[in-house]
């Protein structure tokens, strides 16, 4: 296990398969999961790339600071982590509100990106109602409150159905999630927005998204692969909103292919 003492805080991080020359993917996960959601991807692409993973703030084993967070202080929390590092060139790819962090990263230091990728994400993730009730009730009854309909949009019916042990092991998940963690960044996806910011996107980037997610869907992915200049957009059948996690391979596939295009693996 890696630790370090970033803006005040320990963040938690795993940097793997450092071989010479070899680009870094950097990884950024969904609201409630830890950095072991990218196992399965990191298995399939690890002979090819640097592979830095990290819990952010308020979630995994890094350390939980009291609700509210904004999109800002994860932003800033990753351009910490990547000066401890001494990583200027990256390629990141965000899962969720970690294409929210991705895109903020972009706006603030875009020559820090030699590429995107997009996963499951948009510009604009809901609106502040819907965020508002998800905190109330998180507030009210705890994330266990809220636990089987957020499985429903993390996993597609398909998986839940035939998989029920891992099923239950992603909802384990979830549920421990520090509850300050969760609620805090519920409120830096409340607040964040990047309509703006997506048109001025000038790195390579790709959009993905499962067909099933009930997070993200496709028509909201699609939607934000179109404000970013010559974004590409593709879906991978079957899968939910955690792509990683249920089609590994294809996910993998995808970002290779990207990359291979623009000659960065």
């Amino acid at each position: 296990m890696q630790f370090t003492r970033i803006n005040d805080i320990v963040l938690h991080y795993s940097d793997t398969g450092t071989r010479p020359g070899a680009p870094t993917l950097v990884l950024s996960n969904s609201l409630g999961t830890d950095f072991r959601a990218w196992d399965r991807l990191t298995d399939e692409l690890a002979a090819r790339f640097r592979i830095l993973r990290y819990d952010k703030r308020g979630h995994g084993l890094s350390q939980a600071t009291p609700a509210p967070y904004s999109i800002d202080d994860h932003v800033a929390d990753l351009i910490g982590l990547l000066d401890h590092l001494a990583l200027d060139h990256v390629v990141l790819c965000g899962l969720s509100v970690g294409g929210l962090i991705a895109q903020g990263l972009a706006a603030r230091q875009p020559e820090r990106l030699q590429a995107m990728i997009l996963a499951d994400t948009a510009a604009k993730i809901g609106s502040a109602e819907l965020w508002g009730a998800r905190i109330a009730a998180i507030e009210a009854g705890g994330i266990e409150a809220i636990a089987d309909a957020i499985m429903e949009r993390w996993l597609s019916a398909a998986f839940r159905e035939g998989r029920p042990a891992e099923s239950a092991g992603w909802r384990n998940m979830l549920v421990r999630t520090p509850t300050a963690g969760y609620l805090g960044t519920c409120a830096a996806i409340r607040d964040a927005d990047f309509s703006v910011e997506a048109v001025r996107i000038a790195v390579p980037t790709l959009c993905l998204v499962g067909s099933e997610d009930g997070a993200t869907p496709p028509d909201l992915v699609r939607e934000t692969a179109a404000l970013i200049p010559g974004a590409q957009f593709a879906v991978i059948d079957g899968a939910g909103h955690l792509p990683c996690i249920e089609q590994p391979a294809v996910m993998a596939s995808l970002i290779t292919s990207f990359l291979e295009e623009h000659g960065l693996v």
